[in-house]
């Protein structure tokens, strides 16, 4: 499966994702999401979560922080409390 983004084509596997993360930029997010019914337009807020959580598994052996580190770290950057629910509400699928 491929996606044709801005002229380039990024190849996806069978599960949708990218089978060379180093493809990914804010258009293939952008195109991604579009391709996702649950989702709508990515905001400023979905990039937030989208690239911190890309600086973790790079940064850390290809391990994500847990639910409740995403929370409390994404609570420092947009500067008010942030639960499960505000997480699932930007990412309902």
């Amino acid at each position: 499966m491929a996606l044709d983004v801005n002229g380039k084509t990024v190849e996806l596997d069978g599960n949708g994702n990218l089978i060379d993360p180093t493809q990914w930029d804010e258009d293939v997010a952008k195109a991604l999401a579009a391709a996702d019914d649950t989702m709508g337009e990515l905001t400023q807020e979905h990039f937030d979560v989208l690239k911190y959580l890309r600086e973790e598994y790079f940064n850390n052996n290809s391990n994500q922080p847990m639910e409740r580190q995403i929370n409390k770290d994404m609570g420092k950057i947009w500067g008010k409390k942030i639960s499960s629910k505000d997480l699932y509400q930007l990412f309902p699928g």
